[in-house]
């Protein structure tokens, strides 16, 4: 009867670390292809360079890919070493996402200010040689936002010393647009549109975040099941 339970846990946490690990093979694809084309695309920092999206992807992307194959040798090998280490690492993950939702939501004050300070300084970087992600993520956010700046197009004008905005900002794109009067750009501050759009689409990011967190659950809950199955076997064995 106990090794019955155990092959049917085996199999499932199997399946279920397969998927995990398949998860994790798109996603390090993806940032594998951005990188490739898209340089470092969405990097918006100027004191975090390499936070763009192309590695945050990568890295995210090998680090599932890991955990899902310890968990799959672990299930295939019924090896009681590494279905611990899997659980372990698993719900450290687990524990830090909770500890950085805490955090984000104690602190969305300061975070607010030091990510306009940090964008602010980041606007200088546009354009400039060796910033093609960040010019490219300023663009298009600009582009499909229909905003202007960080808090406001006036943000431009400092990075140019002149009152011109980058042509992305216009209602009407054309070449040099950014010369314009002012009456032809976006008005709306880009940090607080997407901000807004966040909060309007924060019940997608929560059944996403609930999402994630389930299926960390449900990849605990099968390794200390198995893990206790493979205790209860060797015991019944000897």
């Amino acid at each position: 009867m106990a090794r019955g339970c155990l092959q049917a846990v085996k199999y499932l946490m199997f399946a279920f670390n397969l998927l995990f690990w398949l998860g994790g093979c798109g996603i390090l694809g993806v940032g594998i292809w951005l990188a490739a084309t898209q340089g470092n695309f969405a990097t918006l920092s100027s004191s975090f360079p390499s936070l763009s999206a192309a590695n945050l992807l990568i890295v995210t992307g090998t680090f599932i890919m890991a955990i899902g194959f310890v968990g799959c040798i672990g299930a295939i090998k019924e090896n009681k070493c590494l279905l611990l280490t899997f659980f372990v690492l698993l719900l450290l993950v687990l524990l830090l996402e909770v500890t950085v939702a805490v955090l984000f939501s104690a602190y969305t004050d300061k975070i607010d200010r030091y990510a306009q300070r940090d964008l602010k300084k980041g606007l200088h970087l546009y354009g400039t040689p060796g910033n093609v992600g960040l010019t490219n993520a300023w663009s298009i956010i600009q582009t499909d936002f229909r905003c202007c700046g960080v808090s406001n197009y006036t943000d431009w004008f400092e990075v140019y010393n002149a009152t011109r905005v980058p042509d992305s900002c216009c209602l009407e794109f054309s070449e040099s647009c950014g010369l314009h009067a002012p009456g032809t750009w976006w008005k709306a501050p880009c940090y607080e549109t997407v901000k807004m759009w966040l909060q309007e689409n924060l019940l997608a990011v929560g059944v996403f975040g609930l999402c994630t967190a389930l299926v960390q659950i449900l990849g605990l809950t099968f390794a200390m099941t198995m893990y206790c199955q493979v205790v209860k076997a060797d015991t019944y064995c000897a």
